[in-house]
């Protein structure tokens, strides 16, 4: 294969939930500037419309559909919009998700809230999965592409629900790899590191910075696109024999947040 169509997605459709900012964002612009039509899936309806927008703008090709991903409804619709106006799946970037940031004390919350971020976390990617496998076999190319992190891996106070969430996801990832390559479709995930968003803005404080990047290598916070880069590598030819595997995006170390 040639080198510029190892990562060449014309022709290809995308769905990428929460992509209405931060990593869910810059990797609809990523895949769309590779050649993938994108949906650009979001709770909020007019963030998740700014970035096709911005895409549509440059040359590309993408709608924005308000979703939320612990909603069947919306899973279904979500999928079904896409098909309906792109013209297929042959991408999906399971994005969405939240919990953690050292807000989970075990004494302060409830089963419910663990349980929420299964929910959130590992139910929709599954859900969204099984929905789009279908038209990933239908039209002869599939990957999907799970974001995780590295609290997956890390030990941390005040994180377990997410934590969990997020090993269970990368475990999800290995047995849906097995249970998709018959129909060609891999499956793999992105751990992000302290990456700077919104989220890590949220908790973020000049301490904590330099903690982290102690036993960090590369002595930088991670960049969206240094996330997103990882994701149009799972996406495109050039990895057409990887599934099932979890790369881990971090500057070569450990960020936490104790």
């Amino acid at each position: 294969m040639k080198i510029n169509e190892l990562f060449n997605l014309t022709g290809k459709v995308a769905i990428v939930t929460g992509g209405g900012n931060g990593i869910g964002k810059a990797s609809c612009l990523m895949l769309a500037n590779a050649g993938a039509a994108v949906a650009v899936s979001d709770l909020k309806h007019e963030d998740a419309l700014k970035v096709a927008e911005e895409i549509n703008a440059a040359g590309g090709k993408a709608i924005g559909v308000a979703c939320n991903v612990t909603e069947d409804s919306d899973l279904v619709k979500l999928v079904e919009q896409t098909v309906q106006q792109l013209g297929g799946v042959h991408i999906l970037v399971n994005n969405a998700g939240g919990g953690g940031g050292g807000r989970e004390n075990p004494f302060k919350i409830s089963v419910d809230d663990f349980a929420w971020r299964f929910k959130l976390n590992v139910y929709s990617a599954w859900r969204l999965s099984q929905l789009c496998v279908p038209y990933m076999d239908k039209g002869g190319y599939g990957s999907i592409i799970n974001i995780t992190s590295m609290s997956s891996i890390n030990r941390s106070p005040n994180m377990s629900a997410y934590a969990a969430s997020k090993a269970a996801m990368n475990h999800m990832t290995a047995n849906l790899a097995m249970d998709f390559g018959g129909a060609k479709v891999r499956v793999n995930a992105v751990g992000p590191g302290a990456t700077k968003t919104a989220a890590l803005a949220s908790v973020l404080t000049p301490e904590i910075e330099s903690k982290m990047l102690t036993n960090t290598p590369i002595k930088r916070l991670g960049e969206v696109d240094d996330i997103a880069g990882a994701v149009l590598y799972f996406a495109a030819p050039v990895s057409e024999w990887v599934s099932g595997q979890v790369i881990f995006v971090n500057g070569g170390g450990v960020q936490t947040l104790d």
